[in-house]
């Protein structure tokens, strides 16, 4: 992974002639939390009218580290960029009326809303599809809505438990712990985001539009089984779940003489490169081709034995000239400072307009013919409230009638 730090001025786009893909398409986020904004987030990346409809309150994450008392959120600054904010009470009647104004011009809804909440408040895609029959609407909650889980509270840590993903942390270290990211909640991001485009694409064929569901545990449970249903894909089974590379207790990064790295001979080829590097080529016959797999525990010991032997960079220089896969162990608290995601510019210093200068994620998809990047950071709650409405031939007496009045 050795990686020259490139010229040229940073960016937080990927710079292209042609319009963004998705210029023209009008997407409501009608989400909280992280797994819908997540997709719809994608969604502005790539060019869609994002316009998320907010509470009085907003969204919770805009309240979750804030630099100061009346500041955006830190995860809130990436995962609500390329929006415009619009604040209605859906409780109330005009806040009601107005949400299916707007919805009614919108190619996609996303919504996280339970299945009891979208009836109460008439927000269904029956509810909704007779007045715009062309619309991609897309419900993900956390189980699916025939279920008798249908209405249950479902967090990124519920579905880890209820899809395997702590089973497995518990087979390779010891407790039933979580993956330390919100892998849920963003896999499920990512699925609803490519949903809603296959449905979108299959308007412009039939004129209609479709309702799509993302339960997050029957995502999750599908991700996880790819690799680890194991022997149980078989009828009956012939093995146990697992992959067994992934489950193994010594697959893990490996000492260096200054730090960590992911040193991976993949390979007996690799493993016969490495053994040689390390000086112990008699090594090399315990791992040929017809002992590779089953010594696979043996080998990992053995490369955690000879590592620490060699440098990072070291070990870099040799891994790419033999084609063994390898990288540096990022620290997170030097985010980003590797000529590698430099010289990509995937994180960038950008002034917003009410929080200053901070770091924006950049978008890591690339197309030769369309711009990515932020066109609008995240708006202030309400920010575009009158703009929004507006456009969508509200007078200025209505607008003003639509703002929230007193606590809530």
């Amino acid at each position: 992974m050795t990686i020259k730090e490139s010229s040229g001025t940073t960016t937080t786009s990927h710079p292209a002639e042609g319009p963004p893909v998705l210029q023209g398409v009008r997407v409501i986020d009608l989400a909280s939390v992280i797994m819908g904004p997540y997709a719809c987030q994608i969604l502005g990346d790539l060019g869609a009218d994002v316009v998320k409809i907010e509470s009085p309150q907003g969204d919770v994450m805009r309240r979750v580290h804030k630099r100061s008392a009346d500041g955006i959120g830190a995860l809130s600054l990436n995962i609500n960029r390329n929006k415009r904010s619009v604040v209605l009470d859906l409780k109330s009647d005009k806040g009601r009326s107005a949400a299916l104004d707007l919805i009614g011009t919108a190619d996609i809804l996303v919504t996280n809303m339970r299945p009891r909440a979208l009836r109460k408040l008439g927000l269904t895609y029956e509810d909704l599809a007779a007045a715009n029959p062309r619309l991609v609407y897309c419900n993900a909650q956390g189980f699916r809505s025939d279920s008798s889980a249908a209405d249950y509270a479902a967090y990124d840590e519920v579905i880890q438990a209820a899809s395997g993903m702590v089973d497995l942390m518990q087979r390779t270290t010891g407790q039933p712990s979580y993956v330390p990211t919100v892998m849920a909640d963003k896999v499920c991001g990512l699925t609803i985001a490519y949903a809603v485009l296959a449905a979108y694409i299959g308007r412009l064929r039939t004129g209609r539009g479709q309702h799509v569901e993302v339960p997050m545990a029957d995502t999750m449970f599908a991700f996880t089984l790819v690799e680890h249903i194991g022997g149980r894909v078989f009828e009956p089974p012939d093995g146990p779940v697992g992959f067994p590379r992934s489950l193994e207790p010594g697959h893990i990064a490996f000492p260096t003489k200054d730090g960590y790295a992911c040193v991976v001979p993949y390979t007996p080829r690799n493993a016969a490169d490495f053994f040689d590097f390390v000086g112990h080529p008699e090594m090399k016959e315990r791992f040929a081709p017809e002992f590779f797999q089953e010594r696979l525990p043996e080998l990992y010991e053995a490369i955690g034995r000879y590592t620490p032997a060699f440098t990072t960079a070291e070990w870099d220089a040799f891994c790419s000239e033999h084609s063994i896969p390898f990288s540096p162990v990022m620290n997170l608290d030097h985010v980003g400072e590797h000529p590698y995601w430099t010289s990509g510019h995937n994180l960038t210093v950008e002034e917003h307009p009410h929080e200053g200068p901070y770091r924006v994620i950049s978008p890591p998809v690339r197309f030769s013919e369309a711009p990515t990047g932020i066109r609008r950071h995240c708006p202030v709650l309400g920010e575009d409230t009158a703009e929004v409405l507006e456009e969508i031939g509200y007078t200025p007496e209505q607008i003003a009638a639509l703002a929230p009045q007193g606590p809530h």
